[in-house]
């Protein structure tokens, strides 16, 4: 029987299931199984449940939780036994083929390629900015995890040869619809915002709306590729 990931209190209202401690196809695919798990067959008090990279963090509301389980114990310490329960009852099995699903439709992010980090980039990388600009767009992207700002895509893995550390000196704006690369991440700047990510160019997508259901154009474990124009 493969072991239990870590299950963590991180508040009254909180509790964090953690499947590791880095990005991975694999890992993120049982995030998103068991994120898929409990959307299914919520238990009474579930508010919100969110992916991360390695991750799930489960919302709850104490005083329903608390009505439905009526013990001496926390909320908190209920829902982190009721979660490892289900795990135990049925864990989920190391996935035979990593994320992203072949069969999973690519969303195309047209770009234009004119950021201006770019050449610096490329010399860092010692590559020609045609170099960055082919390897950037010739990959398709997992959404790992929506954060930092509403509807900030998180995208790996970037390729190996464009892999390099976050700028020494973060900006203190960055437009909207910056696409950047850093560590082997890139994302996308829904919004204007500090930011110390390399910027490579920039979109004119919307990727955020609130009136829309879900606000967030892009969700964890979907497929994207950027489209030079």
């Amino acid at each position: 029987m493969s072991s239990l990931p870590d299950i963590a209190i991180c508040s009254e209202s909180a509790v964090a299931v953690t499947y590791g401690d880095r990005i991975d196809p694999e890992i993120h695919q049982k995030v998103l199984a068991f994120n898929d798990r409990l959307l299914n067959d919520p238990f009474p008090g579930l508010q919100a449940v969110v992916p991360a990279y390695a991750s799930v963090t489960v919302f709850f509301d104490p005083v329903v939780v608390k009505e439905n389980w009526p013990r001496e114990t926390s909320s908190a310490h209920v829902v982190r036994a009721l979660l490892e329960d289900r795990l135990i009852q049925s864990p989920i099995r190391n996935p035979q083929s990593a994320i992203p699903n072949p069969q999973s439709p690519i969303i195309e992010i047209p770009m234009q390629y004119d950021g201006p980090d770019l050449a610096g980039v490329a010399g860092k990388l010692q590559l020609s900015e045609n170099e960055v600009v082919r390897l950037h767009s010739g990959t398709v992207y997992t959404v790992f995890m929506i954060g930092f700002l509403p509807g900030f895509p998180y995208l790996g893995p970037l390729p190996e040869a464009l892999r390099l550390p976050r700028r020494d000196t973060p900006r203190l704006r960055v437009p909207a619809g910056s696409v950047a690369i850093a560590g082997d991440q890139t994302g996308i700047y829904p919004q204007a915002s500090p930011g110390g990510w390399h910027l490579i160019g920039h979109t004119d997508s919307r990727l955020f709306d609130p009136k829309e259901r879900p606000p967030a154009r892009l969700q964890p474990g979907m497929r994207v590729r950027f489209v030079e124009i």
